[in-house]
Formats: C-alpha cells, sequence, structure tokens
C-alpha cells in the first residue's frame, strides 16, 4: 500500500509540474502564436491605404525586421499560389491588389455594379463631398456624424469621388466629384448644384471648424 501510495504521489507531482510548465510556456508565448502571418492579413484586409511596415509593427507590438520578413513571404505565397490577388510594396507601405491578370473581370464587376441604387449613407456622404469639395473624410464624418471610410470607398470605387491630392496641414487625403459624376446629373460643373444648404446641417457652419480636423 505504502508503495502505490507513493507512486500516485509521484503522479501527482509530474502532473503539477507539466501544468507550471505549460504555464509558464504560454505566458511567454507570441500573442500571434507562432507566426504574425495571420495577424498581418487581417490588419491589410481593412485599410484602404498602404500602410508601413514600421506601422505594422507598432501594431503588432513585434520587431519591424520581423513584420518585412512575414509580408515577403506572404507577398511570395500569394504569387506561389496564383492567388487572385496579391501583396504589394506600394508608395513606402504595404497593401492587397488585384492582380492585373484578372483587370477585365474586375472592371466589369465594378462597371455593372454602376447600376445598382446608393444607399441613403452614401447619397448624404455624396452630397457633402459635392458641396464642400475638395473635403477629406473627418470633416464628412463631423458632418454626418458617423465614419465614414465605407461610404467613401464605395463612392470611390463608383467613380463618383476621387482623391484630389492631400491637406497641406493634416496631410488627410482631400476627396471631389468626377466627371463621371457631373454626367450623371446631366449637368456641366458643380456651379450648377441646387442650393442644398437648408437640408444640411452644419454645413454652413463647417468654416469655422477648418482648424479642428
Amino acid at each position: 500500500m505504502q508503495g502505490e501510495s507513493r507512486t500516485e504521489a509521484d503522479r501527482n507531482a509530474e502532473a503539477t509540474a507539466d501544468a507550471e510548465a505549460a504555464g509558464s510556456s504560454e505566458g511567454s508565448a507570441s500573442p500571434w502564436g507562432s507566426g504574425i502571418a495571420g495577424a498581418l492579413e487581417a490588419v491589410l484586409m481593412v485599410v484602404d491605404e498602404p500602410v508601413s511596415s514600421a506601422e505594422l509593427a507598432a501594431t503588432l507590438e513585434v520587431p519591424q525586421a520581423e513584420v518585412e520578413d512575414a509580408l515577403a513571404g506572404l507577398s511570395a505565397e500569394y504569387t506561389a499560389q496564383g492567388r487572385g490577388f496579391e501583396l504589394r510594396a506600394v508608395a513606402g507601405g504595404w497593401r492587397f491588389y488585384s492582380r492585373a491578370e484578372f483587370a477585365e473581370i474586375v472592371s466589369r464587376y465594378v462597371l455593372e455594379g454602376q447600376t445598382a441604387r446608393l444607399t441613403q449613407a452614401a447619397l448624404e456622404t455624396l452630397a457633402v463631398i459635392a458641396y464642400r469639395q475638395p473635403v477629406g473624410r473627418s470633416r464628412v464624418a463631423a458632418i454626418r456624424g458617423v465614419n465614414v471610410d465605407s461610404v467613401v470607398k464605395t463612392l470611390v470605387t463608383r467613380g463618383l469621388i476621387e482623391e484630389a491630392g492631400t491637406d497641406p496641414e493634416s496631410g488627410a487625403i482631400l476627396y471631389q466629384t468626377t466627371s463621371y459624376f457631373l454626367e450623371r446629373l446631366g449637368i456641366g460643373s458643380v456651379a450648377e448644384l441646387p442650393k442644398l444648404s437648408p437640408h444640411l446641417p452644419g454645413l454652413d457652419e463647417l468654416s469655422a471648424m477648418d482648424g479642428l480636423y
């Protein structure tokens, strides 16, 4: 009995030691497991502009060299697998892009999408940009009181607005309406737009807020 008791005690001691070792290992492990590829993909899926490796490293709280190696590896992996998208380094940052060989089908999809009606949120955002162009997303959001990032992206995709440089102070991207927008409305310039200030709360007061955004 005594031998069996010691054996049981030994088993319990070993189990306790294993549990402590496992807990120690988990505590020292990277929050991204054995690699950061998945975390990078998750972030890059939601960006609208190229993101630098330094910014990604700061977000993931890992060394920049580790991020750069992972980005290069992902880019090579997508190319080797023949994916319809690619990860490219452009303008000092990284972003997903459709591959050039699929440009025709992507263009067809985008053009056919023009026939779909815009949502109320998109129409309101488009109106603000049309009357306040060139204007940045933060100012449009200030007028509407909601985040407009996804709506702006939709309007760009539809060809109704386009980038118009950057704000000299904040560096934010500015947007303006396109010739396609004028064509769809049947007017020659934005000067021919009807007076809609009464229907856009805060538009008249926006000039006083220029220094806030």
